[in-house]
């Protein structure tokens, strides 16, 4: 119940926070706090679906607010640039801000429902892809956690020290549990605590293969969605490991094999790479260069932030389109930068 109490204020806080930088930005306040543009970040676009729990109800947004989005921007004087023109739009002169879209992970609905809305607007949108979700070697655990405890009253688990029963009664219980393990995930061996997980949820007859095969567009889906002119693909590694937690070697492998993967795709070697997670703890200096070192002109965090004339193009910040907060006005608030200005004040 703590945590829960805990993600509501931090959500109120942020909705408060969102509020005084619309109203800053509706008073013509802090206008060079946006700089030279944003790039966004997605995950999934479709209709929203009702769930008993929904810890990733933060990583979609619906068509309409996607819509809704874009026809702000456009308002806000945004112009819509792709992720590969990038370096070009901070090398010139322009003091226009740019808006470029970006999609993690390559699920299904981005074919379905999000190209749709870009095509409407002439909007280009890059599209990150890991390797091992297109080609159903790796699953997304997160989807796989969710759809486990939504239905489970308890649930034994072994995190390292023992068998250990959560119990699952309440959504309070299970968002804490959905916690446990995340914190488990990212704090051991990634890759076996998710076998483990899968095992686990395989017993209670969820099969987390099926669920990334449902979710995400395989090779065909993915030329399917690249015969779209305004669409293009970039590199999220193979496994989607967190890389700051991998040996050099295998840091670089996953970041050269996604690469090679998308190239097998589309015939062009991607230029950009989006860092699993994106997070601080996800991402180091050392990954900013073995990006550079591995010829990706364009690498991208999700360490909020706003673009800026000599930024370093190997760990640039994205703002998250958040399902928490899908109003227009919170897009302003977001694409002001003033929300990002203010942080660094405190």
């Amino acid at each position: 119940m703590k945590n829960m109490l805990r993600q509501l204020a931090k959500r109120a806080a942020i909705t408060g926070g969102l509020e005084a930088a619309r109203l800053l930005h509706a008073g013509g306040l802090m206008r060079t706090a946006r700089g030279r543009g944003a790039i966004f970040t997605l995950h999934h676009i479709r209709p929203k679906r009702a769930r008993l729990f929904d810890p990733n109800a933060h990583l979609e947004i619906t068509p309409e607010f996607l819509d809704t989005a874009i026809v702000q921007l456009k308002r806000d004087g945004y112009r819509f640039i792709a992720l590969d023109t990038l370096p070009s739009h901070l090398a010139s002169d322009n003091p226009q801000p740019a808006a470029v879209f970006t999609l993690d992970d390559g699920y299904r609905n981005n074919l379905d429902h999000a190209a749709p809305v870009f095509a409407r607007h002439g909007v280009p949108f890059t599209i990150f892809v890991a390797g091992g979700f297109a080609d159903r070697t790796h699953t997304l655990w997160w989807e796989t956690l969710a759809d486990l405890l939504e239905w489970q009253s308890s649930l034994t688990f072994d995190f390292g020290g023992g068998n250990e029963t959560l119990a699952l009664g309440s959504v309070a219980q299970k968002q804490a549990a959905f916690n446990r393990f995340a914190d488990f995930i990212h704090s051991t061996d990634e890759a076996t605590a998710i076998q483990r997980l899968n095992a686990t949820a395989q017993t209670h007859g969820i099969d987390a293969f099926k669920i990334t095969a449902d979710l995400t567009l395989d090779e065909a889906g993915l030329r399917r969605l690249i015969e779209h002119p305004l669409a293009s693909l970039g590199a999220h590694t193979i496994s989607h490991r967190a890389v700051a937690r991998l040996t050099d070697d295998a840091a670089r492998s996953e970041m050269d094999r996604s690469a090679t993967r998308v190239e097998q795709i589309t015939g062009r070697r991607p230029a950009a790479l989006a860092y699993p997670y994106g997070d601080v703890p996800a991402v180091s200096p050392r990954d900013h260069h073995l990006a550079r070192e591995l010829g990706f002109t364009t690498a991208v965090t999700t360490q909020p932030g706003m673009l800026a004339t000599g930024i370093d193009t190997a760990a640039l910040p994205r703002i998250s389109l958040n399902g928490h907060f899908q109003k227009a006005g919170y897009v302003s608030a977001l694409a002001s930068g003033i929300p990002f200005r203010l942080m660094r004040r405190r």
